[in-house]
């Protein structure tokens, strides 16, 4: 199989010239010069690698110190040959880049892999440890060869003029003319036994040395670190509890795999040009329908324009005919007015049929007169505008229209939904409720995506940070399943409507619990009192209510004693692992006690009849007796917290911290194994209180009302027990 792949690539092989950007270095953009073989498995140029090296710990320690360092990229002086400086670096003579010996600064062996981006440790030898990448030296000799074809590479032995070479020989590092080759290499001498090969000016060792053992050959392949190593590598060394398997194994499947891959890239050759084609349609299809929809816009709002325009002229016209109109009727009161002032002789003319003295003739006159002058007295008293120059009327409130205007989109683009934080709800599994814009058209789908916000520390790799979208969703909610506890998840959703998406909504985040959701009810059985305690049907919800105990009770509480508290726990125990369940406290509760009881001490506890009037047996009675109150911490069943009239109580703590807002939900989470019961805010994720518990038995959670309260578990508590 392996011959029959070799010879069929080797059949079907690649023109050299077209593997040029394989053979270009990622950092300094220029063909591979003796590349070395980083952790990741790329590639780079040796004096490459030296310069990240300098330009890494120049970032990190003063760069002034290090100019003078050998092989310092600023230091200008040729270097010597890539076989002399390898020697050198492993015999200690000189040191990797940032690194002096006797010096206290750390030594810096981390660079970023140009090709990938990852940070690169090369450990403490540096460069040293780097395998150099012959294969790839003699392609690139190869290419360069193919590249320059004109130029002969001549002959280093002969006089001039020089001859062109035909041979190289690999241990003399030389490149010879058929006459000198038999010259420098006379039959029956040890030179005959060299190996050479054609013209080249790559002379690479006929065999690969270890990096960590200089004498040694690699031998070996170490399939967990995958890289060649040698014995003293397995026995002693880095790899002694690694997986290695012989070289010539390596070679042989390694060599299946390549030509397979091979073989299969040039079969699907047909497929990859029919691809092409399809895409270089789709190019022409995008570059069309863009067109199209470009135009179809510029239409849009330039029948926009031309309403406005039209609009415009409209109400301009209105305006300047009211304009004209109310400048006409002011003018011809002002002319009315001028009149009045021109008509002084009336005056005159009234004041001389004054002097008239017979009384018959004055009527006579002045009869007609008066009627005159009584006309302009009236004008004179009741004078207002004939026109208001005010043009209220033609103020616009435009203010809707712009803003209309501004959200002019695409009509198949819907509006993103929202993501409703009060209904959506975060453990084990995620159900996530979001509530679509008002007016909004009818939308064919909704999409939700999510992802884990992991630190650095915690990621598994690079899809880690990457956004998954669940199925389809026609409703309003979804439910996200198998999600990691005590991490931050993100979400955010889309709608869809004809195949347009929507913008993606804000996106909000949930804090998964520390712990696997643990599912019970109230238990109606264990010490449940019917009288003082009502439970729903569902029993998920308890409630403390006023009955004929506190009225029987009555002459305990005349006297300063008050009644005990009523517990109720779950129906389902823990007898290990991690556990987390949530719950919401009426902000109304006056006192509730929440928390974990053992049911070995718990059926000591009912069983053993108690003076409930003693304060002993009530420690929230403010009773303070040092040796009672110990006795009954360590005999008590429960461990609890007191939540109650809006506040959350933290015991044995200081008197400045120990009163905190109550949470609208609170949570709790117990530790079998390690004994340990911890109070979280549910909301948050924020770890209110923890403390030591014991866990000899089965561990119940635990609730205890006092002076009217109602409990509520959380839907995805009871999920698993309820029938819907």
């Amino acid at each position: 199989l392996s011959r029959r792949c070799c010879n069929l690539a080797l059949h079907l092989q690649v023109p050299i010239k077209n593997i040029e950007r394989e053979l270009i270095c990622p950092s300094c953009k220029e063909l591979f010069t003796h590349p070395l073989i980083l952790p990741c498995q790329h590639s780079i140029c040796h004096k490459c690698v030296r310069e990240l090296l300098m330009i890494t710990h120049e970032d990190s320690f003063d760069a002034g110190s290090e100019c003078s360092l050998p092989g310092s990229p600023r230091s200008r002086v040729p270097s010597p040959s890539m076989e002399r400086l390898d020697r050198l670096v492993r015999s200690g003579s000189i040191s990797s880049p940032g690194w002096r010996r006797g010096s206290v600064t750390p030594r810096v062996t981390t660079i970023p892999c140009p090709g990938c981006q990852h940070d690169i440790d090369l450990g403490e030898r540096g460069i040293s440890m780097l395998f150099r990448n012959f294969t790839l030296e003699s392609i690139v000799e190869r290419y360069r060869q193919a590249a320059r074809a004109a130029v002969a590479i001549m002959c280093n032995v002969c006089k001039p003029p020089q001859q062109e070479a035909t041979k190289s020989c690999m241990d003399c590092r030389a490149s010879y003319c058929n006459e000198c080759f038999k010259l420098n290499h006379p039959w029956g001498t040890p030179k005959a036994q060299h190996e050479y090969v054609g013209p080249t000016t790559n002379f690479r060792p006929k065999v690969l040395m270890c990096p960590e053992h200089e004498m040694e050959k690699v031998n070996m392949y170490c399939e967990v670190c995958r890289r060649p190593v040698c014995h003293l590598c397995k026995l002693g060394g880095s790899h002694a509890n690694h997986k290695v398997t012989s070289m010539s194994n390596a070679y042989k499947i390694l060599k299946e795999k390549l030509a397979k891959s091979i073989h299969y890239l040039i079969s699907k050759e047909d497929q990859v040009r029919t691809q092409i084609t399809g895409l270089e349609q789709l190019i022409s299809r995008t570059e069309e329908n863009g067109l199209l929809a470009e135009r179809r816009a510029t239409e849009h709002f330039e029948r926009l324009f031309e309403a406005l325009q039209e609009r415009k002229s409209d109400m301009l016209r209105s305006i300047e005919q009211s304009r004209n109109r109310r400048m006409g009727q002011l003018k011809a009161q002002v002319e009315e007015y001028q009149g009045m002032l021109e008509n002084s002789g009336l005056v005159g003319y009234a004041q001389e049929v004054l002097k008239e003295t017979d009384q018959s003739c004055f009527v006579q006159t002045a009869k007609q007169l008066h009627v005159r002058i009584q006309k302009a007295t009236e004008s004179l008293r009741t004078f207002h505008p004939s026109a208001d120059p005010c043009f209220d009327e033609f103020v616009l409130e435009t203010s809707r229209e712009e803003t209309l205007l501004k959200e002019i989109c695409f009509g198949g683009v819907p509006d993103p939904p929202l993501i409703d934080l009060s209904n959506s709800k975060v453990y084990n599994e995620a159900a996530i409720c979001w509530r679509l814009p008002e007016d909004h058209q009818p939308t064919d789908q909704q999409i939700l995506e999510y992802r884990a916000n992991l630190s650095p520390s915690q990621e598994d790799g690079e899809d880690s940070l990457s956004w998954r979208a669940t199925e389809r969703v026609h409703g309003s909610s979804t439910v996200v399943c198998d999600l990691d506890p005590d991490n931050l998840y993100a979400f955010r959703v889309r709608s869809c409507r004809n195949s347009m998406f929507s913008p993606y909504s804000p996106e909000v985040t949930f804090h998964t619990p520390p712990a696997p959701v643990f599912g019970f009810l109230f238990s109606d059985k264990c010490g449940f009192s019917t009288e003082r305690l009502l439970l729903n049907k569902r029993r998920d919800t308890v409630e403390n209510v006023a009955g004929m105990a506190f009225l029987l009770a009555a002459d305990r509480v005349q006297t300063g004693s008050y009644i005990s508290l009523d517990y109720i726990i779950g129906d389902m125990g823990i007898s290990q692992g991690r556990h987390y369940w949530a719950f919401k406290v009426e902000p109304h509760s006056y006192m509730v006690k929440v928390g974990v009881a053992s049911d070995s001490k718990l059926l000591e506890w009912l069983h053993n009849p108690r003076d409930t009037s003693s304060p002993r047996y009530d420690h929230d009675s403010g009773h303070d007796s040092g040796s009672e109150d110990a006795c009954y911490e360590l005999c008590q069943p429960f461990t609890l917290l007191t939540v109650g009239m809006g506040k959350l109580f933290i015991p044995k703590a200081d008197p400045g911290n120990r009163v905190l807002p109550m949470p609208q939900r609170l949570g709790v989470c117990l530790d079998y194994d390690a004994c340990r019961v911890y109070f979280y805010d549910a909301d948050t994720m924020r770890c209110l209180y923890e403390r030591q518990v014991d866990c000899s038995g089965t561990m119940y959670p635990a609730f205890g009302l006092m002076g009217g309260g109602k409990i509520q578990l959380e839907e995805f508590v009871t999920a698993k027990r309820l029938p819907f």
